[in-house]
């Protein structure tokens, strides 16, 4: 029973204070950089630039706070197959915006 148990536990990842005050610091700088992003004059690029920071900063936190940095291959896998398909009706969404 007790080496059952041991070969369903899962390994647990300590993730420094050091590491995350330093993505604590790579997320308020890409912060500011969309705040900085909003007053310059981008034309028909500004949503495009602010959603591709907003991407960074969604997969920074994907990335260590939600520890998919340290969980299998196949929820990565997984993560980025919806994320490819989000992205191309968010996409298709815009070109018919833009074409109409």
């Amino acid at each position: 029973m007790e080496n059952d148990k041991n070969n369903h536990e899962e390994e647990h990842h300590i993730v420094s204070y050091a590491a995350n005050l330093k993505i604590w610091v790579v997320l308020l700088v890409l912060t500011w950089l969309t705040i900085t992003v909003a007053y310059l004059d981008f034309g028909n690029l500004a949503v495009a630039v602010a959603l591709l920071i907003a991407t960074f900063k969604a997969g920074v936190v994907l990335t260590y706070y939600m520890h998919l940095k340290f969980d299998s291959k196949l929820l990565t896998i997984l993560l980025l197959i919806t994320v490819a398909v989000f992205s191309t009706f968010i996409i298709l969404t815009f070109f018919d915006y833009a074409f109409r």
